[in-house]
């Protein structure tokens, strides 16, 4: 399967430069587009600063990437996770509103560890916002990664209990 796999990708490439009238033992550089360079630049400048966001030079990659990308990205989409998490409790029949608070903040962690498909909605609102650097980094590391965005949503969404209270 694999040597399938790769015949065809080298057959596409021969394919490519041939129909571009280049030579394929020629060494080429692809320029990144000026759409990705676009993109790239809006999401970073649409990001919030955190100056409580310590990026030092012992820190490992992970930590690194998670000050200098997920906290910001996750202040950013603050207000869209509150609003995914009131219709999670919605499609669970408000159960969450006849909870203490020790159980409701039980609840957030439960949903986000055992819902799969919550989970994975939450990861994706994160991984939207990736520039295509970061998402080459996040790619290289994602358990890791997907640890650190769970945490963090978490917190903001326990840190954000009252304004599950007001709706009820």
């Amino acid at each position: 399967m694999r040597g399938f796999i790769f015949n065809t990708i080298l057959v596409f490439i021969t394919c490519f430069f041939k129909a571009r009238n280049i030579d394929p033992t020629k060494r080429i550089f692809i320029k990144t587009t000026t759409a990705m360079n676009t993109r790239d630049n809006q999401l970073l400048s649409c990001r919030p600063t955190i100056p409580g966001a310590l990026i030092t030079v012992g820190i490992s990659d992970q930590e690194h990437f998670q000050n200098s990308t997920l906290r910001p990205i996750a202040k950013l989409q603050n207000d869209l996770f509150v609003l995914v998490f009131k219709n999670y409790i919605t499609k669970h029949k408000n159960v969450f509103y006849n909870l203490t608070i020790e159980k409701r903040l039980s609840y957030i962690d439960n949903a986000i560890h055992k819902n799969i498909k919550f989970r994975n909605a939450l990861k994706g609102m994160f991984i939207g916002q990736f520039t295509t650097e970061e998402y080459l980094t996040y790619t290289a590391n994602s358990s890791a990664l997907n640890k650190r965005m769970m945490n963090i949503t978490r917190e903001r969404l326990k840190s954000n209990l009252m304004q599950f209270e007001i709706s009820n």
